[in-house]
């Protein structure tokens, strides 16, 4: 019986909303004030020079800003006292930029009188807008639409005036409201690369920050799909690894949320495990799993070369295991690589594959002149039929991208290469894979190499049947002897001691970190000296 679970995202949530809350309340209260000014001093100025100067509805202007301070004082009461979700707080974000635009046009269109009340309410509507973009949290996106919604409301009443040939004559109609759609126009560009700005040093800065219930210490890793900091819980003295997944489309968070509750539900040991998730108002969708202190295979073959048979033989069956798993219930990874296997120690055990990022695959447009279509992968890792119909991803696309990342283990190359994605792709359709005995001098065990190339078949009905029927073909493959448990555990050891030694020179208190890279090309040409046949070279 599968036992219902309660999404663990509630404390982000509440603490972005909290924040929003808090920054939408300090914006109408400086708003309301710096508004309240302008009509005091023009209730004077009305006052003092009521011929010369007052405009001939000034009364109907005070009334209606009357009842605009009132509604904004309610707003302003409203945000501190009283809890609103995080769906009506967006509301008022839009309304009152809605709102600021409709009263400063209609203030200008009353007083057609007063040249001056135009290019004023301009010059108010620009520090409205400027005032928005700095304390509300915001994306750029965001931040030009809820401009461009405050912008409608000034160009109608620009268009009234002009057509009305209420200004000044010196001025013409048309130079009238080209002037007035330029200099309204210009902050929106500048409040949106502001917030834009703002935003990203705010993305910088977050591993100084608390995400959840998670204190980010430092950046451990990055990719096309986020940033992963090692963080700490408030309560919990655990390590644990956050990532962050920052999108401005809602279709985005949405699916990031949904792939990542599924990963939730996967306990095979070679599924990396996550504890917890959440997103903030601004955008930024996070997940927290458990810290592995290891090397993702990517990063492996680049610094000490292709592995050795015995190696790659049980890694890739650990994959299996993990992806059967999933498979089971219905889970398609959808972007098997190197990148996504972290390979670590676990309980005194060496060489343990943890599988991680199911279904956060990052997309990739193909533009031809038939159709757009979007595919979800790496190219290099992506099954042929994938390229072909998105839609027909399945248990064989993730068997083909084990066998991809065999290859890469085995040769230190991908598959197929090009110069653009789109290249990889076609070549992925229409080329046959090239043997990794043929692509690399050292010695590679041909039954290795056998159930590699069956994985790279261009046909799912030519690749093995299922993730557990791979396994069994690994498993069967006879004891390669270029590499044992014991060499593994003695490569982590001499592995851990350069990881320590770049974690103490990463916290001292300088710009600069210095690594001992002579040390660790030591290493690898140590291994290689050792291994002989494995081919396991120096990257």
């Amino acid at each position: 019986m599968k036992i219902a679970r309660k999404k663990p995202r509630e404390s982000a949530d509440e603490q972005a909303r909290e924040y929003l809350q808090e920054r939408l309340a300090y914006l109408f209260k400086l708003m309301f004030w710096s508004l309240a000014a302008l009509i005091g001093f023009l209730w004077g100025l009305y006052t003092v020079y009521p011929d010369e100067v007052a405009p001939k509805y000034y009364r109907e202007v005070f009334a209606g800003s009357g009842v605009g301070l009132g509604t904004m004082a309610f707003v302003w009461v409203l945000l501190v006292r009283t809890k609103l979700s995080l769906r009506a707080l967006h509301r008022a974000d839009l309304i009152y930029s809605v709102g600021i635009g409709t009263a400063f046009g209609a203030s200008a269109f009353v007083q057609h009188d007063l040249t001056p009340a135009s290019y004023a309410s301009l010059l108010y509507y620009a520090f409205t807008v400027y005032a928005r973009a700095l304390i509300v949290p915001s994306s750029g996106l965001r931040t030009a639409v809820t401009s461009f919604s405050t912008f409608v409301p000034m160009m109608i009443s620009a268009a009234a005036l002009a057509y009305k040939h209420w200004q000044d004559p010196s001025l013409p109609p048309s130079a009238f409201f080209l002037s007035f759609l330029l200099l309204a126009s210009m902050p929106i560009w500048l409040s949106s690369a502001g917030s834009q700005t703002i935003y990203g040093l705010r993305k910088q800065v977050s591993a100084a920050q608390q995400v959840g219930q998670y204190t980010l210490v430092r950046k451990i890793g990055a990719g096309g799909m986020g940033e992963v900091y090692l963080a700490k819980h408030l309560m919990l003295r655990r390590p644990t690894a956050v990532k962050l997944l920052p999108s401005d489309r809602p279709e985005d968070l949405e699916r990031f949320e949904r792939e990542v509750q599924e990963m939730s539900e996967l306990t095979h040991p070679n599924t990396v495990a996550v504890f917890d998730y959440g997103r903030s108002s601004d955008g930024v969708f996070y997940y927290a799993m458990e810290y592995l202190d290891g090397i993702d295979l990517s990063r492996l073959v680049r610094r000490y070369g292709p592995q050795p048979s015995a190696r790659i033989a049980k890694v890739l069956e650990q994959v299996c295991g993990a992806l059967q798993e999933a498979h089971d219930r219905g889970i398609i990874h959808r972007d098997v690589k190197p990148a996504n296997i972290i390979l670590c120690e676990r309980g005194a055990m060496p060489d343990v594959a943890k599988v991680l990022d199911y279904g956060l695959a990052k997309e990739l447009t193909a533009n031809t002149d038939v159709s757009t279509q979007v595919v979800l992968g790496t190219p290099g890792y992506i099954a042929p039929e994938v390229i072909v119909d998105p839609t027909k991803i399945g248990r064989a696309a993730d068997l083909y991208g084990i066998g991809a990342v065999g290859y890469y283990l085995m040769t230190g190359t991908q598959v197929f290469q090009g110069k653009t994605a789109i290249d990889i792709c076609m070549k992925t359709m229409t080329s046959a894979p090239v043997p990794p005995s043929k692509v690399i001098a050292t010695y590679v065990q041909p039954e290795l190499e056998a159930i590699v190339m069956k994985c790279l078949a261009k046909t799912p009905e030519d690749r093995y049947r299922t993730a557990a029927d791979l396994a069994a073909a690994l498993r069967a493959v006879p004891a390669a002897k270029d590499w044992s448990d014991a060499e593994a555990r003695r490569w982590w050891r001499e592995i851990h001691v350069q990881a320590a030694a770049e974690v103490v020179a990463a916290s001292t208190p300088t710009m600069t970190i210095t690594v001992d890279l002579g040390e660790r090309d030591a290493v690898a040409a140590r291994h290689q000296a050792e291994g002989g046949a494995r081919g396991v070279r120096n990257a």
